[in-house]
């Protein structure tokens, strides 16, 4: 059957994925930033209350995928780290300053990660040729690719999506899961170009529990930020994508 992996930015919408049916987790913090590494305290939590498969994100800032030496440095700490605490696979993609898989550096991480199941996240969005950078991928050992098909949104992204897709299948290179505005609504899309794995957030905005909200004092950087909401898994869009695939797998045999 087809896997779904939910992004989770917390142990407890983690534990909601978990329960509704997911087949894995990519544990992230700072949603704002679309994804970075997870503490220490959200990485220890996991490994006690989770028990399906726990890819932790290694990306140590927003913006770009294109790292300094002191940033490297604090990615390949975390690698070990992670892999120290028993995760069977993590999150990680690292790009040149011309749009290249940094292939010096992946190497590296990948002789750290020996026995764990590695992502390469949607930096290969970013990269300035995706069916080369497929290849060195799969020349480096990398289990699956997160992508949008290089687009806004993975739907816009299905005609890449489906020529990777194609691609891989041929080499018999890692797995193209699709990512960024995977939802039940158009889940048959990426089903139908016969995509084994997708990934979505599946979640909802929920108010903050504060009665008490000052006015005019904000935390972040961006003044228009609602900072008493937040996103959070939504148990029975998990439940009912995973029902989705069960029963279109179900149809199509």
């Amino acid at each position: 059957m087809a896997k779904l992996e939910i992004c989770c930015f917390g142990i407890e919408c983690a534990q909601v994925a978990q329960e509704y049916g997911a087949d894995r987790i990519e544990l992230c913090s700072g949603a704002a930033d679309g994804g970075l590494t997870p503490s220490y305290g959200y990485l220890k939590l996991a490994k006690e209350k989770l028990h399906i498969p726990v890819h932790p994100i290694i990306r140590p800032r927003g913006g770009d995928f294109c790292y300094n030496i002191s940033e490297f440095d604090v990615i390949r700490e975390d690698l070990i780290m992670i892999k120290e605490m028993g995760f069977s696979g993590a999150v990680i993609g690292i790009l040149d300053s011309e749009g290249r898989i940094d292939i010096n550096r992946m190497h590296t991480l990948m002789e750290i990660a020996q026995g764990m199941n590695i992502t390469f996240h949607r930096a290969f969005d970013m990269c300035i040729n995706p069916l080369l950078a497929l290849e060195q991928l799969n020349e480096l050992g990398v289990a699956r690719i997160l992508t949008s098909g290089q687009q806004q949104s993975a739907e816009l992204g299905l005609p890449l999506l489906k020529e990777l897709h194609e691609k891989s299948q041929q080499i018999n290179g890692p797995q193209i899961m699709a990512g960024a505005g995977v939802r039940l609504a158009n889940l048959s899309k990426f089903m139908e170009i016969g995509l084994s794995e997708v990934h979505s957030s599946a979640g909802r905005t929920v108010p903050s529990t504060m009665s008490y909200r000052k006015v005019g004092v904000t935390m972040a950087s961006n003044s228009e930020t609602d900072e008493f909401t937040h996103y959070c898994v939504d148990g029975p869009t998990v439940e009912a994508m995973k029902d989705f695939i069960s029963i279109t797998e179900k149809v199509s045999v």
